[in-house]
């Protein structure tokens, strides 16, 4: 089946009311008017990087891994083994030639690719340049340009940076720090703001060193997960330190301020969840809640239920044992980010599968598929348990995808035998939160051009100056709870009748 046709979609489009896509072009304006340039202290040490080989701050190695050489025997085991090491090597440089071919196009490096847009080489010398946006179906908005924009990898994010400079004000160097602590990662994000701010402190002497000597020195940016935005910060406190007045020093840096699990935190202000509204940061707290962490501890106390059992009686009770020591937060990770978009129990069981194995902690392709399998269906069971909430709104939308609804006509011409109902129960569900998400963001976009603010957005995360960013929390928090003021699931359930 499929739907008009685009003659018939724009046309659809023109039949909406004007006054009713207004706000969709200020958002969309909003974004485009961002001026963006480049960082160039930061994209020179990416070039350093690149020139030399690659290989630091999550750059791919510019060497191929060498192939194995055939074994000097007839030992049917060891040939097969040979093989196996062949194709995992093919398949290593077949990844490192899409990588290569990534960077490439981003820094324009290698005159193979000079035909392309020159991108980072061919803007670093331009005072500023814009970011046209367009919308999905669903409401998400994303940057025209294809290669070196905000919605990138660290890399990108580490050499982009606001056109406009603004003093750092009173907050601007606090929320440095804290911004400083969240792209180092690795839970140092997790810790209350006064946490991050003295994390940032500890570690003076350190970025000092990675500002002035980022290759030379301790190279302790290359620690964080972000390493090239962990970089440009590092220079940008330098840069305010050594001012004589930090409050006036000049910061060109985006600072983002994220959802936490954002599909989750709408379904906890859709469905007036208060225990997943508080595991999702929706609620004041001392600290920054850790939805991950909180699922993994829930898992883990299901399998050391499970471990106590005997294991005659139920097989699961060795796989509990065995992967007691294995459940943390990235183990579960995906899994519950991916949950509120329709992952299934197969998805989830592949998506812990890569992950125990990444860590070799179980040989046996067997057992490993057994454990991955145990895993997931714990996982799902835990969030089930924590976000009952979620799960039932998610399972009536679902519902609502097999109903015909006055919010909508498509026409549709016959190509298979049947509509896959299926794939589109399961797919309403996401596609109706990232259209939340859209809103919420554009609404925030809007706001904070009227106030004066840079915004730029990435689906969940909202950029503007460091000086600006307690105004941007104000507005994206007015903003959020103005959406969930609309009696939206109550709408969607008037369409169906």
């Amino acid at each position: 089946m499929r739907t008009h046709g685009a003659k018939q979609q724009r046309e659809a489009v023109k039949r909406v009311p004007r006054k009713q896509l207004e706000p969709v072009f200020q958002a969309l304006d909003t974004l485009g008017n961002t001026k963006w340039r480049m960082n160039r202290r930061v994209l020179g040490i990416v070039d350093r990087i690149w020139a030399s080989g690659g290989r630091l701050a999550d750059l791919v190695d510019r060497e191929n891994v060498p192939l194995p050489e055939e074994p000097d025997t007839e030992d049917e085991a060891e040939i097969k083994k040979w093989k196996w090491k062949v194709k995992s090597a093919k398949k290593e440089n077949c990844e490192r030639h899409s990588q290569r071919c990534d960077i490439e196009l981003k820094l324009a490096y290698s005159m193979t690719f000079y035909f392309e847009e020159q991108v980072a080489r061919k803007m670093k010398d331009e005072d500023g340049f814009y970011y046209p946006h367009n919308l999905d179906f669903r409401g998400r908005a994303y940057p025209m340009h294809p290669y070196l924009n905000h919605l990138g990898s660290d890399l990108c994010r580490g050499i982009l940076e606001f056109a406009e400079g603004r003093p750092l004000g009173k907050s601007g160097l606090l929320w440095l720090k804290i911004h400083l602590a969240n792209v180092y990662g690795g839970g140092v994000d997790k810790l209350s703001y006064e946490g991050r701010k003295a994390f940032s402190e500890n570690h003076v002497d350190d970025i000092f060193d990675s500002a002035e000597r980022p290759l030379e020195g301790k190279r302790w940016w290359l620690g964080a997960e972000d390493p090239f935005q962990c970089l440009a910060t590092c220079i940008n406190i330098a840069d305010a330190l050594r001012s004589p007045s930090p409050e006036t020093s000049i910061s060109h840096m985006p600072i983002h301020q994220d959802g936490s699990c954002n599909g989750l935190q709408h379904y906890a202000a859709l469905g007036r969840d208060k225990l997943g509204a508080e595991a999702v940061n929706l609620v004041t707290g001392d600290k920054p809640a850790d939805v991950y962490s909180g699922i993994a501890a829930r898992v883990l106390d299901i399998m050391k239920r499970d471990a106590d059992k005997d294991p005659a009686t139920d097989p699961n009770v060795m796989r509990a044992r065995l992967l007691i020591n294995q459940v943390d937060r990235k183990l579960v990770k995906q899994t519950v980010m991916t949950s509120v978009y329709g992952v299934t129990y197969i998805g989830a069981r592949d998506q812990i599968k890569r992950r125990l194995k990444e860590r070799g902690a179980i040989e046996d392709d067997n057992e490993l598929f057994a454990a991955a399998c145990y895993a997931a269906k714990t996982t799902l069971t835990a969030l089930g348990e924590m976000f009952e909430a979620a799960r039932s709104i998610m399972s009536w939308l679902g519902d609502c995808a097999k109903i015909k609804t006055s919010l909508q006509t498509l026409t549709l011409q016959r190509e298979t035998d049947k509509v896959m109902v299926k794939r589109q129960r399961t797919a309403f569900p996401p596609n109706f939160v990232h259209s939340l998400d859209g809103s919420h963001m554009m609404m925030t976009a809007i706001t904070c051009k009227e106030a004066g603010l840079s915004f730029a957005g990435v689906h969940d995360s909202y950029w503007t100056h460091a000086s600006d960013v307690d105004q941007m929390n104000k507005i994206l928090r007015e903003k959020f709870v103005e959406l969930y003021d609309a009696p939206i699931l109550e709408n969607v359930s008037f369409m169906g009748k």
